[in-house]
């Protein structure tokens, strides 16, 4: 059986008449897209583009949710409370959603974004406050995560859970990501990515920043699309991946849960 993975980028992070990333050309390489909701980027503009550039390439929409913090690009940590993030993720989504059914499509997948990503993989009670805002406004959708307390609470939940493999991100040991401050955390080398990728989806593994082997499953790869390679890692990948056999597929929700 030939194995598929799914390639997810984040999109629309830009706000008013600033830009980040080179969407349109990563959408010509892309299986899904993570769009920003406002809070971290993102504004009714660019959502409703965003939204459109995808439809016409058909591209599955998801929602990017993340804490209120337009001014930190959504990486600092906020001491919320699981209600606000609740209500938060719930607002984002419901934002996204409309301008999707103005498109004529729904959205497919959320994925929490920045330090609101890192945390519902430690953090029980964010994780749990994500997956109550799933289920009170759509069911189907499927949630992206790494393998930690959101992904184990969306499975206890029902939901169809996609674990992401960050094909540009140096892995710790303990196969968390190394942080963003400390040097060589992301890698921008499009070869090296795409090597490191195409291990990861057939082999299941992938060395950490100390050449420890980590076993991983992964059933979507995450591209940065802020960084200035974005775009050439993304083909090299995509190209190498196809190489080795892969299909580039978006994700069934049916077949994860």
């Amino acid at each position: 059986m030939t194995r598929s993975i799914d390639l997810v980028a984040d999109l629309g992070e830009g706000f008013g008449d600033w830009r980040m990333g080179d969407d349109d050309a990563l959408l010509d390489i892309l299986t899904s897209a993570n769009v920003a909701c406002g809070f971290h980027a993102g504004d009714p503009r660019i959502m409703d583009r965003t939204v459109a550039a995808c439809r016409e390439r058909g591209v599955a929409v998801g929602a990017h949710p993340s804490f209120p913090d337009l001014v930190g690009f959504g990486r600092r940590a906020m001491d919320l409370t699981p209600h606000e993030v609740r209500t938060d993720v719930t607002y984002q989504m419901g934002a996204l959603a409309a301008f999707a059914a103005h498109h004529g499509t729904s959205l497919a997948h959320v994925a929490p974004h920045g330090r609101l990503g890192n945390l519902v993989a430690t953090r029980a009670d964010y994780a749990q406050a994500v997956v109550d805002a799933v289920l009170g406004f759509d069911r189907d959708l499927i949630v992206l995560a790494q393998d930690g307390e959101l992904a184990d609470a969306a499975r206890a939940a029902g939901l169809a859970v996609g674990i992401v493999g960050i094909a540009d991100r140096a892995y710790q040991d303990d196969g968390t990501l190394v942080p963003r401050s400390q040097p060589g955390a992301v890698i921008h080398d499009p070869a090296e990515v795409a090597e490191r990728t195409v291990r990861m989806v057939v082999e299941g593994k992938i060395g950490s920043v100390n050449g420890v082997d980590i076993s991983v499953h992964v059933d979507t790869v995450l591209l940065h699309g802020d960084t200035p390679s974005a775009v050439a890692v993304a083909r090299e990948i995509r190209t190498q991946l196809e190489a080795s056999g892969v299909a580039i597929a978006p994700l069934d929700a049916e077949s994860l849960r």
